[in-house]
């Protein structure tokens, strides 16, 4: 059973149904307050902080566990009382009440040290037997949230003897609340230490989400191993979660350790969170494990295929290096994507978008490139043009899709119902358009990212018949008169651009300059090149046979001072094709 509370790596996790706290008495009394404050005490002695030499001077105590207690106990009288009422019943009490401006400063510190933790509650369905059993899960986090606001105001209120007359009604209780169900499925041999972890069933966002991850860049490729690296990993089970995600048509079990909690959260943005019914009793099409601990002290980001059990698994061990969602998000596609290749289809990297134009015509568009070519960005300029050209558009795939062939066709189907974006090249003031339902990672840095919501799953999956096909060009420079998108002559100088990859590193990962990948991905076509090019191969004689426009797109992104302008000129001559020439 989880504990009450728990922290660790400035993430600060509440058991609900372990204990909820419904009265000031019970949350000062809390395990989880007295962690809170004596870890605020810990760090300002560190600091040597104003705050802690006032307290520590008034109490005349040394010792952090006394001075906790000393302070609880000035808390719980001030939740009833003001300082002169504290004063007359015990004036040992009414010490630190003497100085009122450096106790209301102290108590503005903590309450900011409170706010600065990332903030996660969780409740169990299967396990309700005190805590929380009188809550509905709606309206637990906001309950606490109330009550935690609600002592802050009353103790600055009896010290200050007046009320505030702005109230600014911050979110002080969990960031996301989670609801948790055991679940059986069938546990494959070599799997048991995932067995007893919780499922995520439900998920309350407090948006926006803001969140500051160690890293801010991914590096390297994922790398294929010959056996089950579970077999050496440590697992507390109480110290996991897992998300049961639908990536395109499969099932994937991403358990995730509470010290990366922002990143497994953050999923909810990005891949459909499966329904329980969906799940229960069924083998996943594919595992991945980010986070665990192992025998090793190397970083591993490695996949196992399963062929045994059938299944695709991914495996991260525990280490700030992998503290970036790139990481989550793209080994869940890398894994998707393996699947793929098995099953003779063709991941593709890049964005497919289904637009409607205010003329009525239409056309399904593939823009394919690595990481940072432009793909998003060009979706981006072309939703800020559709006041003037498009009546409808529809976000198929924002990062990774799959092309299937029915019927001598080929058809793009979506992997994700969110987007992974850099706020770095968005239109000014768009993030803040996006505020209310977005999460925000390192926005303060370079590479900051923006995860939201773009489609449903009803939409990505449902398959659509492709009309165009580009390639994401960002550094090739385009001079006035000339052309934003050219297109092929012949199959194989297509396939020659396409099967290169090669674009300006932009900053998501480490590299820098023009770099080459694969196909442009580098997350399972680059790990199996042979198998991939026979795929490449015949869906690119199709496209050609199908009279499908393939072509390349130049988006200008890596091209200095052309990160906006670029995808904008783009996109104005793509809605020109769609009327002119589809």
């Amino acid at each position: 059973m989880i504990k009450e509370f728990s922290m660790s790596n400035d993430k600060a996790v509440i058991n609900f149904t372990a204990k909820y706290c419904s009265d000031y008495q019970t949350l000062l009394e809390s395990d989880g307050f007295k962690r809170v404050l004596e870890n605020f005490l810990t760090t300002a002695e560190r600091r040597n902080t104003n705050s802690f030499k006032f307290v520590k001077e008034k109490l005349k105590v040394n010792d952090i566990h006394e001075i906790a207690k000393k302070i609880t106990t000035t808390f719980l009288l001030l939740a009833t009382m003001n300082v002169e009422e504290i004063a007359d019943f015990n004036q040992e009490y009414s010490v630190l009440l003497d100085n009122r401006d450096e106790f209301i400063s102290f108590v503005e510190a903590l309450y900011s040290f409170w706010r600065r933790l990332e903030r996660y509650s969780i409740v169990h369905n299967n396990r309700i037997k005190a805590g929380i059993a009188a809550v509905s899960f709606t309206e637990a986090n906001p309950g606490f949230s109330k009550l935690i606001l609600s002592l802050y105001r009353k103790i600055e209120k009896n010290v200050l003897g007046s009320s505030p007359n702005i109230y600014r009604q911050l979110p002080a209780g969990s960031n996301a609340c989670m609801m948790l169900s055991d679940v059986i499925w069938p546990v494959p041999n070599g799997y048991q230490s995932l067995e007893e972890i919780p499922f995520i069933d439900t998920i309350a966002l407090e948006t926006p989400f803001i969140t500051y991850p160690k890293k801010n860049t991914r590096d390297g490729m994922f790398s294929e191993i010959d056996s089950n690296p579970l077999a050496k990993a440590r697992i507390d089970k109480d110290h996991w979660f897992c998300y049961p995600a639908k990536i395109g048509e499969l099932l994937g079990f991403v358990y995730f350790h509470r010290d990366f909690m922002e990143h497994g959260i953050a999923l909810c943005n990005l891949f459909e969170l499966a329904k329980i019914e969906e799940y229960r009793g069924r083998k996943p099409d594919l595992i991945y494990v980010y986070g665990a601990r192992d025998e090793g002290e190397e970083l591993k980001t490695v996949f196992y295929d399963d062929e045994e059990n059938d299944i695709m698994l991914g495996f991260v061990n525990h280490s700030e290096e992998i503290d970036y969602f790139g990481y989550m998000k793209k080994m869940c596609l890398t894994l998707h994507n393996l699947i793929m290749i098995k099953r003779g289809y063709l991941p593709t990297h890049g964005a497919m978008v289904n637009i409607v134009l205010k003329n009525g015509k239409e056309a399904n568009v593939v823009i394919m490139g690595d990481s940072g070519a432009g793909k998003s960005e060009s979706l981006e300029a072309f939703r800020g043009l559709s006041e003037e050209y498009i009546s409808d558009m529809t976000v198929v795939f924002d990062d990774m899709g799959v092309m299937k062939e029915k019927d001598g066709q080929i058809y793009g189907y979506g992997t994700e119902i969110g987007a992974f974006v850099r706020l770095d090249d968005l239109d000014q003031g768009y993030a803040f358009k996006e505020m209310d339902r977005s999460i925000f990672m390192n926005p303060d840095k370079i590479n900051a990212r923006l995860i939201m919501p773009v489609a449903s799953y009803k939409e990505i999956t449902k398959g659509y018949k492709i009309d165009l096909l580009l390639y994401a060009n960002n550094y090739t420079e385009v001079t006035e008169g000339e052309d934003s998108i050219t297109f092929f002559d012949n199959v194989e100088e297509a396939k020659k651009v396409f099967r290169d990859g090669a674009r300006m590193a932009k900053g998501t990962t480490t590299e820098t300059g023009i770099v080459t990948s694969y196909f442009a991905n580098p997350f399972g076509p680059a790990q199996k090149i042979k198998e991939t090019d026979v795929i490449l191969d015949r869906y690119f004689d199709l496209y050609f046979k199908n009279n499908i426009k393939v072509g390349q797109i130049k988006t200008c992104l890596g091209i200095k001072g052309s990160e906006k302008t670029g995808p904008r000129k783009a996109a104005i001559q793509l809605f020109d094709i769609i009327n002119n020439e589809i």
